[in-house]
């Protein structure tokens, strides 16, 4: 058994930020945002500017309370090299949530906030008894961040903001089978990350009423994992010395983005935004695991990732129909920062294409939102060959298909 793979599904905790390209990850941190492909960074919408760039929230005209959730569909089918059975994942699910709060002086130029969100998150399960199950079989992540923001207008045309982004909860299962040599055992890793702080800063400039433009950092967190469980069941006696370990500890970092955004306004009624991310995923080069006790004659686990560096670009608009209903389209293309020969079963990833639809609908000062996400990612096969070159044959070779539906509602308050 090769200790690489016990751990594989781990590094899917860190394997992509809300604004990122790769991993399960779509940006899901507005719901206005998200009918129109996810652009943000050089529009001031709402409140949920907090996160797409805290630049904008000194910009944005209402002090406001909002919240949102959506729900992630995502069907993977998988065919092992060499066979023709193709493998789905059983039906799972997730519901990535955002809230919102802003305040500030009606006719001030300063603004500030509270944003909690789940910037990623993924839950797998494969089918029973595929051939990758020595790999993984269920992963389950969950995260909450909490972000305090200030946000000042320098002019009339010029502001900026920041805000500390706090990992106030993370948790992480995952699980994959062991084999044997008449039967198959499990393990199961459980692991909470301890509290960590970044920060999210951005500059909003408009110069015109047509016009505007934005940038925005979030800066890398180094998530760290002590004290996780480590579970062992359905090992035979006679193999149990060999699997002792009962704790395991992992430092995972969530790299740094930089985005930049542009706003066309031709007329009140019309907005055009364009984003631009660039994912630093260059940096995480291996996913190492340190146990408390041996497992199969080892403390550590160390698996190749060798990621790179990833764009993402995202197009939408918005239209407003009536005094009361508005209307939302757009989409977005995702390099993936995984290479070939580097594919895991938690992240069968590739380049993906997203459309998205959206629509609003404002009673006064009360609103609704609503969201719908279509993400295709192309058909990914790694070979044999290309693992044994990488020295990555902790995982398996195939051809993964992943596609993704994401409906999303939410619900505002304007004062």
């Amino acid at each position: 058994m090769n200790l690489k793979s016990l751990l594989l599904a781990g590094g899917a905790l860190l394997s992509g930020t809300a604004a990122s390209a790769g991993g399960y990850q779509v940006t899901l941190a507005g719901q206005k945002n998200n009918g129109m492909g996810g652009v943000g960074v050089g529009l001031s919408l709402d409140q949920a500017a907090m996160f797409y760039n805290p630049g904008a929230l000194a910009m944005v005209k209402d002090r406001g309370v909002q919240v949102g959730v959506n729900l992630t569909l995502a069907r993977n089918a998988f065919v092992a090299e060499g066979s023709n059975q193709q493998r789905e994942l059983r039906n799972s699910y997730t519901t990535p949530l955002n809230f919102y709060a802003g305040f500030g002086p009606a006719e001030g130029k300063f603004r500030a906030g509270i944003a909690v969100y789940t910037p990623f998150g993924s839950k797998l399960q494969y089918a029973n008894g595929w051939e990758g199950r020595t790999s993984l079989t269920d992963i389950d992540l969950k995260s909450v961040f909490v972000q305090p923001t200030v946000s000042y207008a320098i002019t009339d045309q010029l502001s900026v903001g920041a805000g500390l982004v706090v990992l106030a909860y993370g948790a992480v299962n995952l699980q994959r089978d062991i084999a044997l040599p008449d039967s198959y055992g499990h393990v199961e890793l459980d692991g909470k990350a301890d509290t960590k702080f970044g920060f999210n800063a951005g500059i909003f400039f408009k110069p015109s009423d047509k016009l505007s433009l934005g940038i925005n950092y979030r800066s890398k967190i180094d998530a760290v994992v002590k004290d996780g469980d480590v579970t062992f069941s359905g090992i035979p006696a006679s193999f149990s010395s060999r699997f002792q370990a009962t704790k395991f500890n992992a430092t995972l970092p969530l790299i740094a983005t930089t985005s930049v955004g542009l706003g066309i306004m031709p007329n009140e009624k019309l907005t055009i935004g364009f984003d631009a991310s660039l994912a630093q995923w260059s940096k995480y080069r291996v996913l190492r695991f340190d146990f408390d006790q041996q497992v199969n004659g080892s403390t550590v686990s160390e698996s190749k990732r060798a990621y790179q560096d990833a764009l993402t670009f995202r197009l939408g608009g918005q239209y407003k129909l009536t005094e009361g209903l508005t209307v939302r389209a757009g989409g977005a293309y995702d390099q993936t920062p995984v290479q070939d020969g580097f594919v895991t079963p938690e992240t069968p990833d590739n380049d993906r294409i997203s459309g998205t639809v959206g629509a609003s609908y404002s009673f006064g000062k009360f609103g609704v939102d609503l969201s719908a996400q279509y993400v295709g990612i192309q058909k990914r096969t790694q070979t044999q060959n290309e693992l044994i070159n990488n020295a990555t044959t902790d995982r398996i070779a195939g051809t993964y298909k992943t596609n993704i539906v994401i409906p999303g509602i939410g619900l505002n308050y304007a004062f």
